[in-house]
């Protein structure tokens, strides 16, 4: 024991001279091993300081109060709620019954002689220096105590009078206003000082001012609706404080007056799970994630750190064996003087744990440093403040001896080659002659039939990802003990190359043990980026296939459906003034009720209307249910699969566009001419008062369509839920069906505004289509973006510019970082392959060749190492891509084989999974980056080397 301690310990001062003696070595490894370690701890110091504690999530919440009261709007029936009140149903389960819907009066379930405050929180649209900004107004007494920690004030103070707001800080930069500031509300004249800056922890990036209880949302909604604009909603919670708080017994029995509570007690210690009623209902009784799931994460978890450890190692052992080396002669001494070969050994390997740990220290203090210092843009980033800045040792210390033990099993190869070496070969320089395991090469062809042999079976019998990602990682685990041989296979290419490549092939032929690990941490980096870069380009070729455009290429649309188009006029001028426009063609909607009334009801007083599908036109699988039961379980299998290629099945139900119910818009024939529909017929159809359709299942037997007013669409909402017949006056109106091949782009009906006056519809502005000369320019937009928000509606706006992806970044991504992965593992072993070959570079000095032979067999020995690595990792990263897009076809294929058994996927094509190569990126893979490595080596190798003497034999 006393020996081994002494032998070690000897090994270890060793090996901390020689580290701090080759200088420049020691910190390429310290930096490739610490870099992965500095990520890795800085990750999970952000991660646990972005975790928040129950009291610190308590505090941003709920503040000082001991509960939050809300109204679920189950009209007081009695529900069942998550201890963290998020979750809450009613206790009772209605079914296919109507369900109770309506407001609960809190107040009388908060306990008497209880601290109460009102959160009202709302909308409104307010002034700013650029127009208007939709901005969120809250009502809170901010200053009072018990809200204290729910707004952290940044500047000035609360509001304290009614005429006074806070804002939050960036609202006041994006708004571009400041404390001392005025403010009003769209329609609403009355001007409020901004007297302070605050800021909700978690929400950094919200538009929200502060105003007193009632001193804001009260009176605008008064001005909004006497100005014709659409009511703004608001709700209401109350922030409680009680002595002795709320425990879980208070809590369920708040919930059967249909109020959720968020309760301070409850939250510190939560109940049992047997304990909450909501979790024992069906369906309702796990949150968390599955055992599998759990599985998955860690196994991709495992899978992401051991690769990087295997890319770490590869990276790192060849530079471990210059320092071997070159240090021979110091190695050889060790064994003259008695020493063993695993005192050798023990020499090397300290040189990894000496590494490995400086690397750890040296990862964990940067993580510590830079994660502190970047906590505020961080945060910004995530859009939430962190809290206590949280460190936990053990996690960082196991993440430090993962750099300890990466550094150990780098030096494992160098360690053991050096310690074969006999005493006389390590003091004269002599290398001996070493023949190359034939036991490794089986031992990789044996990986390589058995990995891809199980991603095949995962891709082809199964589909499950695991199976063919575990494969394909065998198989090129593989592939990287296959390297040695299969660079003595490149070897014989030699012959016909010019004398410098020749020479540096040669060279990392015959020296196999550097040249395999730089070979196959290249293979590494190369297969894992053709791997993503083959997925990522089938993806992108078949989402390309699959694109839908909303209009026709170059068109824009440009849409408005709040407050009865009262901004439409504006918003089509300014397309008009910016865009390279050819056709305008202006379009309305039909509604029900008050002008401002949004699309399909939603408000008091606002109706809906609905387009009748004949009896014969109804798909039978769709049908309403009876007693619950789905009306296609009526069918046998054959049946609903039969009836799922129906043409009435096959109907598409609402387009794309925003606020046409049932598709339906209000316009002239020039809408048919910017969405590129050329039908001489339906264009006749529209001058003769006819409502042009491209849903056949809407047209009825005898050419008509008939369509549905509904007054008041909460009524109709409930008959339909009873299943009572729908309440309205039904119009019928002449229809023309285009037929044909022709892209509606979501259009169903057309009909010209004279002929929806004839047949008693109101209408409202919602907006134009326009088709351009050309396709309107960044600058064109960002002004028209610019235009569009001093307006201050919310306008849809879409210009069509044909199927963009951004999987072309991704590829760029992968490519450059796959380039700097290589090159720099070329160039370790180009540093070793100068150390070793330096004799030979003396002798060719000797003999006269030109100084600039040194520096290109420098480059071609870079540029070789990196050429094979590239054309291994090419043919490696190809398996798992393809694997993984024959898995997710299996997925698809029984996804949609269940659809159609269960009569609802006629309407789906059959599933079609895409396999494309990135040729573009391995075209670069191949040819730039073996170049730019042989390029750089050179630039960087001195072309003069001093000449030495004879060495003595």
């Amino acid at each position: 024991m006393n020996n081994w301690f002494h032998s070690w310990r000897a090994a270890i001062r060793i090996a901390r001279r020689d580290a701090w003696r080759f200088k420049g070595r020691s910190f390429l490894v310290l930096a490739m091993i610490a870099l992965p370690i500095l990520g890795v701890s800085a990750a999970d110091l952000t991660l646990r300081s972005s975790e928040l504690s129950p009291q610190e999530q308590l505090e941003r919440s709920i503040g000082a109060a001991d509960a939050r009261f809300s109204d679920t709007q189950y009209a007081g029936v009695p529900i069942y709620q998550s201890p963290d009140g998020d979750i809450h149903t009613p206790a009772k389960d209605y079914g296919d019954a109507v369900w109770p819907s309506g407001p609960t009066d809190v107040t009388k379930t908060i306990p008497a002689g209880a601290t109460v405050l009102t959160d009202t929180t709302g909308n409104a649209k307010l002034t700013t220096v650029h127009g208007l900004l939709q901005t969120e107004v809250r009502e809170l007494k901010a200053a009072d105590p018990v809200a204290g920690g729910i707004m952290s004030l940044q500047e000035g103070r609360f509001p304290e009078k009614s005429d006074e707001v806070a804002a939050t800080t960036h609202f006041l930069e994006t708004s571009g206003l400041s404390i001392g500031s005025t403010l009003s509300a769209r329609g609403y004249d009355r001007p409020y000082r901004i007297v302070g800056a605050y800021e909700l922890p978690n929400g950094l990036k919200t538009d929200q001012i502060n105003a007193l209880p009632g001193a804001f949302l009260a009176p605008y909604a008064k001005a909004a609706e006497s100005a014709g604009l659409s009511k703004p909603q608001s709700s209401t919670t109350y922030l409680v404080k009680h002595s002795g708080g709320f425990t879980w017994n208070t809590v369920q029995q708040v919930n059967t007056k249909g109020v959720a509570v968020i309760s301070r007690l409850v939250l510190l210690d939560p109940p049992a799970d047997s304990e909450v009623p909501l979790l024992q209902m069906a369906g309702w009784g796990d949150y968390q994630q599955s055992v599998g799931a759990q599985t998955a994460e860690l196994a991709a978890l495992g899978t992401v750190v051991g690769l990087a450890m295997l890319e770490i190692c590869l990276l790192a052992g060849p530079a471990f064996a210059v320092g071997a080396r070159r240090s021979r002669r110091q190695l050889g001494l060790v064994g003259a003087n008695g020493g063993a070969r695993s005192h050798i050994r023990a020499i090397v390997l300290a040189g990894g744990l000496v590494i490995g740990v400086a690397a750890a220290v040296v990862g964990t203090v940067l993580a510590l440093i830079l994660t502190f210092a970047l906590q505020p843009l961080l945060e910004q980033y995530m859009g939430q403040r962190f809290g206590a800045f949280d460190i936990r040792p053990l996690e960082l210390l196991g993440i430090a001896l993962l750099a300890v033990l990466t550094g150990l099993l780098a030096a494992i190869v160098p360690a053991v080659t050096a310690s074969r070496q006999t005493v006389l070969a390590s003091l004269t320089g002599r290398r001996g002659v070493r023949r190359s395991s034939r036991v490794l090469p089986m031992v990789g062809l044996g990986a390589v039939l058995l990995g891809g042999a199980i991603a095949l079976y995962g891709s082809v019998v199964t589909d499950q990802f695991v199976i063919v990602a575990g494969g394909s990682a065998i198989a090129e685990l593989g592939v990287v003990a296959l390297t040695p041989a299969l660079v003595g296979l490149f070897g014989r290419v030699g012959r016909w190359l010019p004398l410098s490549p020749r020479l540096a092939l040669r060279d990392a032929v015959r020296n196999r043990g550097r040249t395999a690990p730089a070979v196959a941490a290249v293979l590494a980096a190369v297969a894992g980026t053709v791997a993503v870069s083959t997925y990522a380009a089938s993806d992108e070729a078949e989402a390309r296939a699959e694109y839908q455009a909303q209009l026709p290429y170059g068109a824009v649309s440009a849409l408005v459906v709040e407050e009865g188009g009262r901004d439409v006029p504006a918003v089509r001028d300014a397309v008009q003034r910016l865009f390279p426009i050819d056709t305008r063609a202006d379009v309305a909607r039909v509604h029900v009720g008050k002008p401002t009334c949004m699309p399909y009801g939603g408000e008091p007083g606002c109706g809906r209307f609905d387009i009748v599908i004949p009896k014969a036109n109804e798909c039978p699988l769709w049908g309403p249910s009876v007693d619950g039961e789905d009306p296609a379980s009526k069918f046998t299998r054959a049946e609903r699969e039969k009836l799922a290629k129906d043409w009435r099945c096959l109907e598409s139900g609402n387009g794309g566009i925003v606020g046409a119910e049932g598709g339906l818009l209000v316009g002239e024939a020039s809408v048919l001419k910017v969405l590129g529909i050329k039908d001489a017929a339906a264009e006749k159809a529209l001058a003769d008062g006819k409502i042009v359709t491209f849903s056949r299942a809407q047209v009825g037997p005898d050419s008509t369509i008939s369509v549905k007013l509904v007054a008041d669409a909460e009524a109709a909402d409930r008959a339909e839920q009873e299943g009572k017949p729908l309440p309205g006056v039904v119009k019928t109106l002449p229809a023309h069906l285009v037929t044909g091949d022709h892209e509606a782009y979501g259009l169903q009906g057309l009909i010209t505004p004279a002929a929806a006056k004839a047949a008693g519809f109101s209408t409202v502005a919602l907006g134009s289509f326009f088709s351009t000369d050309a396709l309107p320019g960044t600058e064109a937009r960002q002004k028209l973006d610019g235009e569009l928000a001093k307006i201050g509606s919310d306008v849809d706006l879409r210009v069509e510019e044909g199927f963009v992806g951004d999987t072309s970044i991704v590829l760029l991504a992968l490519t450059v970082f796959a380039g700097l992965v290589t090159i720099g593992a070329a160039g370790i072993a180009t540093g070793l392959a100068q150390a070793d070959a330096e004799a030979d570079l003396k002798t060719l000095a000797a003999v006269g060749a030109p100084p600039r032979v040194r520096r290109s067999l420098s480059g071609f020995q870079c540029g070789v190492v990196a050429a094979m690595g590239v054309i291994l990792g090419s043919m490696a990263g190809v398996l798992p891509a393809i694997g993984l897009r024959l898995t997710e076809q299996r997925q698809r294929e029984r996804f949609f084989e269940q659809a159609l058994a269960e009569g609802w996927g006629g309407a789906m094509t059959p599933p079609q999974v895409t396999i494309v190569m990135p040729w573009a990126t391995l075209l670069a893979l191949l040819v730039l980056v073996p170049l730019g490595a042989a390029v750089l080596a050179a630039l960087v190798t001195r072309s003069r080397g001093a000449l030495a003497r004879r060495a003595a034999t």
